[in-house]
């Protein structure tokens, strides 16, 4: 399906000034106004660069009378024009600043115009196109509501566009039937070329491909006519997919070349880089006017204490009486506890005590171990068998049967992982690694993982990274983001109605290590006093009077045991019914030299559309399933035996690209069987499939010659990465 994309032009609003206090700032007002429409005027000449620095000169304007619609309107602004740059990232992010002044100011013309961007972004760059139709149909909403047709009939246009990229037609021509006249007998020439353009497309992707020519060629001569450049190299581009779609390989080739010469103009080197310039310009300021006004809010406190002298003093006062009284109370207790620690029992005692301490620590390790593989194998079959319903039985999609059912499974599959971290930590057979990161896109990658939460509980959820932080850094990334995983779900658990935020902050720099702080704030539930030194022991739920939270209540004490190993320590500040904040800092490394190394030696994508035969040793009937069914769905072909004898007689009757093999097997296990396979000179790729946790089999799979360990249960899209690598390694080597 070809993608339209269509950009809508900014419409300035016209602010009737309130007698007083408007008054006193009408010429910074008019100057606002009169920066924003330059904005408009270079933007529509693709003068992005100049575009730029006049909307951030309008938010600087706009902070400094501290008008809350003037600020939403330059947020959104520099939003457009940074999506306009292909930075949809950014371009999000500076529409979510302009919606929240939006609600400051309550402009019902502001929320149509921002919620109709934020749409275009999700949609025009493929992010995510039914959240993008969400968005529209808010827009549609405040269109409608203030009853303004141009917004209307543009926001019905970019639906169309969007449903048309997701091939539901029937349901983009509903939106496109109800304007379609309007537009016609209008003198709206920039509708008229969307219309058509929309209209190309449609017949384009209907075996229509002389009306659609037509209509392409209406829309490319309204936008020559109008300068529409933007929307030219749109229509470029459709061209472009239209003629490759019925085989023109010359005409598709003579709009490919006019859609590179023109994009290099619009879209040249100078301007992005103008633009990016004025964009580190416009956070810097952001930054000031945030503490200028700070520094205003303290001045006014300065002036309010001034004048309560009398009352600090008494504050004071009886502060000094209840500390006094806490300090009283605590000694009081602290003799107690002394009182009651001396009648514990004799040193004897506690000696037997610790050596069956050991022996029970002893019996638990091996009984984790063997839990944890009891439970990994049968819910593998879970898990497989559950999304071989789901891919043979399409109407089933929706079922909460299903739903509930992958739920459990992943669910039980996450409890078993926990106990099983929360073990290897205690036994300190976890060390940290050194991997290059980007702190911004883990972040991001763990904000996306669990905003569900957040849309369940009506919570807003946001991230903040300070711009001082170095690109990459390096560091153990994967302990890092399990303790802002944890601590981060276990707040949006917690908060309904409210808001989380993740920050990072860098704090001082000691040669290469950066230490940066950061925090997972909530206005949740917020913990009492008393519960809040024991939140960090193991299987520990503080209990609830209202909900059903649920949990293991290992999440808070692995994160505990991570902080120890990068030696650091986390503070929780938290208050009931107001929220809660967890704060630690941890320093990285930032060397350029060992990035590039480390960058220049990431495997690259070995995926490949290659038929290769797989032969799978399982004994579990349901998880022979599983994995053929998966191996199958990837255009390979297998065989599948019981046990390692088997395996054998089918290496002497048959040629394997790979083998899949399982460790815990009667007869024969899976180490033995690679041994003899090796043995008679059979070096086909070999990776173990196994249930056990990778660091206890690694050094015996590697002995008996085994190339490489998956755990189940594992993604599809992993094993298939893992396959093509070992076998593309052989290839290379032989």
């Amino acid at each position: 399906m070809s993608k339209t994309k269509f950009f809508s032009l900014f419409i300035i609003l016209s602010f009737c000034f309130v007698p007083g206090v408007a008054q006193k700032f009408k010429a910074e007002k008019e100057e606002i106004e009169r920066l924003l429409n330059q904005t408009v005027a270079d933007f529509n000449d693709a003068k992005y660069d100049k575009a730029m620095e006049s909307s951030k000169q309008a938010l600087v304007t706009s902070f400094a009378i501290n008008d809350d619609s003037y600020i939403a309107q330059s947020y959104n602004t520099i939003g457009v024009i940074y999506n306009e740059c292909s930075d949809p990232k950014k371009a999000i992010g500076f529409y979510e600043k302009a919606l929240s002044y939006a609600k400051k100011a309550n402009n019902d013309k502001l929320y149509n115009w921002i919620y109709g961007n934020l749409g275009s972004t999700y949609y025009y760059n493929q992010i995510d196109v039914p959240k993008g139709i969400s968005y529209y149909k808010k827009a549609l909403q405040y269109a409608i509501k203030i009853n303004d047709t141009t917004e209307i009939i543009n926001t019905k246009l970019n639906m169309v566009g969007a449903y048309y990229s997701i091939d539901k037609f029937e349901e983009a021509n509903e939106y496109l039937n109800e304007i379609k006249d309007k537009i016609l007998k209008s003198n709206d020439e920039e509708a008229k070329m969307r219309m058509n353009t929309l209209l190309g497309i449609y017949n384009t992707n209907h075996g229509k491909k002389l009306e659609a020519e037509q209509y392409y060629a209406t829309s490319e001569k309204i936008a020559r006519k109008n300068q529409f450049e933007s929307y030219l190299i749109n229509i470029y581009e459709n061209l472009v997919r239209h003629y490759k779609q019925y085989n023109e390989t010359e005409k598709a080739k003579e709009y490919k070349y006019k859609l590179d010469s023109l994009s290099k103009v619009v879209y040249s080197d100078d301007k992005l880089d103008k633009v990016q310039k004025a964009a580190t310009q416009i956070e810097l300021d952001e930054y000031k006017m945030q503490l200028e006004r700070v520094e205003q809010a303290n001045d006014m406190h300065q002036k309010s204490l001034k004048e309560s002298k009398l009352i600090v003093i008494l504050f004071i006062v009886i502060l000094i009486v209840l500390l006094l009284f806490l300090l009283t109370l605590y000694k009081s207790i602290k003799l107690r506890e002394q009182a009651n620690f001396e009648l514990k029992k004799a040193n004897e005692e506690l000696v037997l005590a610790k050596e069956k301490a050991e022996e029970a620590s002893q019996l638990k390790s091996q009984f984790v171990s063997t839990i944890t593989h009891e439970l990994r194998t049968p819910l593998y079959g879970v898990v497989g068998i559950t999304n071989i319903i789901l891919d043979e039985h399409k109407e089933l999609a929706n079922s909460p049967h299903l739903k509930s059912l992958k739920f459990s499974a992943k669910y039980l599959l996450a409890l078993v992982n926990d106990i099983l971290q929360i073990n290897k930590i205690e036994e300190k057979r976890i060390v940290l690694e050194s991997l290059i990161f980007n702190l911004t896109d883990e972040i991001t990658l763990i904000k996306n993982s669990i905003e569900y939460i957040a849309d369940k509980n009506n919570d807003k959820f946001t991230v903040e990274i300070d711009t001082a932080i170095p690109e990459f850094l390096i560091g153990d990334k994967l302990r890092l983001s399990q303790i802002i995983m944890n601590l981060a779900s276990n707040a949006l658990k917690f908060t309904k109605n409210g808001e989380v935020t993740i920050s990072a902050d860098l704090k001082k720099v000691e040669g290469k290590v950066y230490f940066i702080e950061f925090k997972v704030k909530d206005t949740g539930i917020g913990i009492a006093k008393e519960h809040q030194e024991k939140i960090f022991d193991k299987f520990v739920q503080i209990e609830r009077k209202e909900e059903d939270y649920q949990g293991t209540g290992l999440g808070l004490a692995i994160v505990s045991r991570l902080m120890e190993l990068f030696g650091s320590e986390i503070q929780l500040e938290s208050e009931e019914n107001i929220g809660t904040t967890f704060t630690f800092t941890i320093g990285f490394e930032f060397d350029e030299e060992k990035s590039r190394e480390i960058i220049n030696n990431i495997e690259v994508d070995l995926s490949t559309s290659s038929l290769y035969n797989i032969l799978v040793v399982e004994d579990n009937k349901i998880n022979q399933v599983v994995t053929k069914k998966i191996i199958q769905g990837s255009n390979m072909s297998c065989t599948i035996v019981d046990d390692g004898y088997a395996a054998m007689v089918a290496l002497e009757r048959e040629t394997f690209d790979l083998i899949l093999m399982d460790i815990n097997m009667p007869l024969i296990n899976g180490f033995e069987t690679t041994r003899k396979i090796r043995e008679k000179g059979i070096m086909v790729p070999i990776i173990a499939l196994t249930a056990f946790d990778k660091e206890e089999v690694t050094e015996e799979a590697i002995s008996a010659g085994m190339n490489d360990i998956m755990v189940k249960p594992f993604e599809p899209s992993k094993l298939f990465q893992v396959i093509s690598g070992q076998i593309k390694q052989k290839e290379n080597a032989g």
